[in-house]
C-alpha cells in the first residue's frame, strides 16, 4: 500500500477535538523554579501597604488588587480581594513553564490574567496534556506532560474532557472505529502514543490500518510518553554516558558554554560531563532548551524592587539534579528521532476515510468543555458556584 501523504493525513484537531487557548500569567512573579521563592514573593506583597502592594502587584486590565475572581478549580487560595488580604501564601503547584522545564506557580485566580478554569478541572494524575509548539520551527510538533502547561504560545489538548481519566477527548466513534481496522480495541493512551510517534508539523496525525506497524509505533510513542511525563523510574543513559558533575557548581553560575569536542556543559567554572551534542542541540520552537532552562534559573533582568527581583542568592542542589535529568531526556529522545522519522504510515487511514465514516467532523459538542456538576467551586468575596 502507498504510504500516506500530510495532505490525505487528518489534523491533531480532528482526533483530539477539544482544545483551549494557552494559560496568560499576565505577570512573571508567580512563578519560579522554586516554591520557597514564591513563598517570599507573596510574603513581601501581603507585608506592602497600598499604593506599595499595587505597584508590587503589576495590574493590567484583566486583574487588579479590586478584582473579584472565583476560585481555581481543585485549589484553596482565597477569594477576597487582594486589596485587603492577609495570609499565608497558596501551596504553589509543579507547572510545565517551558519545554521541558517545570517551575512552581502559585494557584490564585486573583494572580493570573487568563487561568482557562477548564484545564485546571481535568488536571489530575491521570491527565495527560498536548500542547502544540510552533509551526515549521526545529523540534518535536507537540509536547505532552502530566503537569498543567503555562507555556505560550500552543493551544492545549487534555487526553480526556473530565477528572479521573473519564470521557476521552477523542473524535466519538475514533476508537470503534480504530478496532474494526486493527482488528483489537486501543486504549485512549495508545492512540496518543501513536499520534506522539507519527505527527508531523501541521501537525499532520497519521493513522494507519497495518496492525503491526501500529503496535511498532505505540510502543515508541509510550516510550516518548515515558520520557516527557516522567512517571515512575528515571531515566538513565548506559554506563560511560551518564553526565556527572566533574567540577562543582559555584554558588550562582551566570554563564553557560558548551565544548562540543569535549563534551562538556561549563557553569562559569563548574563543569558537567559527558554532555551528548543532541542534549545541547536540542531545540523545541527553534529555542535550544538547555539554554532557555539555564537563563530562567539565572538571569538577573528583573528591575530591582520588583517581585521577581526576588529570587534564591545561590544556586539550589536541586536544580543540578534537575539539570543531569534534563540532559539524560533530552539524549534519549534525541535517539528516538531517527525511529520516528523512519515511521513510513503504510495501509493509512485517511482524513477521507473518517469523513465517510461519519467520525469527522466531530460533532460541535466534542469541541466544548464537558460539564461538570458534581462538585461547587469558590466564587469572588467567598460565594460558592454550581459548575
Amino acid at each position: 500500500m502507498p504510504s500516506v501523504t500530510h495532505d490525505d493525513a487528518p489534523l491533531l484537531a480532528d482526533l483530539m477535538p477539544w482544545s483551549v487557548a494557552p494559560i496568560r500569567l499576565g505577570r512573571g512573579w508567580p512563578t519560579a523554579p522554586d516554591a520557597a521563592t514564591l513563598r517570599a514573593r507573596w510574603d513581601a506583597l501581603m507585608k506592602a501597604e497600598v499604593p506599595d502592594r499595587e505597584t508590587l502587584f503589576e495590574p493590567t486590565r484583566s486583574r487588579t488588587l479590586h478584582s473579584a475572581v472565583t476560585q481555581l478549580p481543585g485549589q484553596s487560595s482565597g477569594t477576597e480581594k487582594l486589596v485587603r488580604a492577609t495570609g499565608p501564601c497558596p501551596e504553589p503547584v509543579r507547572v510545565l513553564h517551558a519545554p521541558f522545564d517545570e517551575q512552581w506557580l502559585i494557584p490564585d485566580h486573583r494572580l493570573i490574567d487568563v487561568a482557562r478554569p477548564e484545564l485546571w478541572r481535568v488536571a489530575d494524575e491521570h491527565q495527560v496534556f498536548v500542547v502544540e509548539t510552533s509551526p515549521n520551527t526545529a523540534g518535536p510538533p507537540v509536547l505532552t506532560s502530566s503537569l498543567l502547561p503555562v507555556l505560550r504560545p500552543g493551544r492545549v489538548r487534555p487526553l480526556y474532557r473530565r477528572p479521573g481519566g473519564e470521557e476521552p477527548n477523542l473524535a466519538p466513534g475514533l476508537l470503534e472505529h480504530l478496532a474494526g481496522r486493527l482488528g483489537h480495541s486501543p486504549a485512549p493512551v495508545d492512540l496518543l502514543a501513536w499520534t506522539v510517534a507519527a505527527v508531523r508539523p501541521g501537525p499532520a496525525a497519521p493513522l494507519t490500518a497495518d496492525a503491526e506497524l501500529w503496535a511498532h509505533g505505540v510502543e515508541l510513542g509510550r516510550r516518548i510518553l515515558w520520557l516527557t511525563r516522567r512517571d515512575g523510574d528515571r531515566p538513565k543513559l548506559p554506563g560511560g554516558r551518564r553526565p556527572y558533575v566533574r567540577a562543582p557548581l559555584p554558588p550562582l553560575p551566570l554563564t553557560l558554554h558548551y565544548d562540543r569536542d569535549e563534551e562538556t556543559l561549563h557553569l562559569d567554572e563548574g563543569r558537567i560531563s559527558p554532555v551528548p551534542p543532541e542534549s545541547w542541540d536540542f531545540e523545541v520552537s527553534g529555542v535550544r532548551v538547555l539554554e532557555e532552562w539555564f537563563t530562567s534559573r539565572t538571569s538577573e533582568s528583573a528591575e530591582p524592587g520588583t517581585l521577581a527581583a526576588i529570587r534564591p542568592p545561590t544556586w539550589q542542589q536541586t536544580w543540578t539534579s534537575e539539570l543531569l535529568e534534563l540532559i539524560t531526556v533530552l539524549a534519549l529522545l534525541a535517539e528516538l528521532r531517527p525511529r520516528q522519522e523512519e515511521l513510513t504510515v503504510t495501509d493509512p487511514i485517511t482524513a477521507a476515510d473518517l469523513r465517510k465514516a461519519g467520525i469527522l467532523p466531530a460533532p460541535e459538542s466534542a469541541r466544548a468543555p464537558a460539564s461538570v456538576l458534581d462538585h461547587h467551586e469558590e466564587g469572588p468575596e467567598g460565594q460558592f458556584t454550581l459548575i
